[in-house]
């Protein structure tokens, strides 16, 4: 039995240069068959994740010897970290090494919307020249709303600075004079004005109990009817039936999607999107590029095998 399983994708250098000499058990289309996945973890000390796999009281069971779970990625929804704690499983994120690749995502996304000039290829291709139909906007002049304030909305505001734009966050875990919005430049403001001013809205919260659908109905009607909204932190944080109703009411400006309530996204839950104006839909994407896949990995594999040879991090 492996001494190590992975059930998601992952740098497959980072496995042979990491975690040589540990018998590896890496296959990513575990986390789809969760039976096998739980089959090979009887004698496994580690366990290496993404997002999808979910580390719940039954697979934890089925682990008696686990010792450390990687996950490659920062967000830990998909983990039960009390549970780990409680048996003494060190949990290891992948913190930092993905935050540059979400924080581009979040710039281009609203480039994209706002200029709109980018869904134009199959009405150009057929021949048609919509060129006053795909007058859209600059990012310079507006303001960027930033709802959350940790490393990866820091890393977006640095990327946004030499735009032109005015940023703004909000963060009920710091105070309105805590030095990180200083040092950038930004604006700390009530979570009611980030709403209402914001041009550009950047989601960077966890899903908990207190963010679960924070961007409903009402939110979306407090917004700037011309406003664009961005999640790519995680799924569940916005209502998206009510995202839906106000992109195909006009009473929102566009939206850009990397995460959902489900994933994956399947054929019946997508067609709420279908129709929807200036809307892009990604498959949770943001924070994996070639690069930083492999930061990521090697990140992880280097925190699994440390826990794993007792040597202290």
């Amino acid at each position: 039995m492996p001494d190590i399983v992975i059930s998601e994708f992952m740098d497959e250098a980072a496995i042979t240069g990491g975690l040589a000499g540990f018998d590896v058990h890496y296959d990513p289309t575990l986390v789809d068959r969760p039976e096998a996945l739980l089959a090979l973890l009887a004698e496994a000390r580690g366990l290496i994740v993404r997002n999808r796999t979910q580390v719940r009281p039954e697979l934890l069971a089925a682990a008696p010897r686990l010792k450390a779970i990687g996950r490659l990625g920062v967000g830990l929804d998909n983990i039960d970290v009390e549970a780990c704690a409680g048996r003494g499983i060190a949990v290891f994120p992948a913190t930092g090494a993905n935050d540059a690749s979400v924080a581009e995502y979040v710039i281009s996304a609203a480039l994209m919307l706002l200029r709109r000039a980018w869904f134009a290829t199959d009405r150009v291709s057929a021949g048609q020249w919509p060129r006053t139909d795909l007058m859209g906007r600059e990012l310079m002049g507006k303001s960027l709303g930033l709802l959350g304030f940790g490393a990866i909305a820091r890393e977006t505001a640095r990327r946004a600075v030499p735009f032109g734009v005015t940023i703004l966050a909000h963060d009920p875990f710091l105070g309105a004079d805590d030095p990180a919005f200083r040092s950038l430049g930004v604006q700390p403001v009530a979570f009611d004005d980030l709403l209402r001013l914001s041009d550009v809205l950047s989601l960077h919260v966890p899903l908990t109990a207190a963010t679960r659908d924070c961007i409903g109905a009402t939110e979306l009607a407090a917004m700037k009817p011309d406003a664009i909204l961005i999640n790519a932190a995680r799924g569940g944080v916005v209502d998206e039936a009510a995202l839906v109703a106000a992109l195909k009411a006009g009473t929102i400006g566009g939206a850009a999607l990397d995460v959902f309530a489900v994933e994956p996204l399947k054929a019946d839950k997508a067609e709420i999107f279908v129709g929807c104006p200036n809307l892009i839909l990604t498959p949770h994407i943001a924070g994996v590029t070639a690069e930083s896949n492999t930061r990521v990995s090697w990140v992880t594999v280097e925190a699994v095998r440390r826990a794993l040879e007792g040597v202290p991090a």
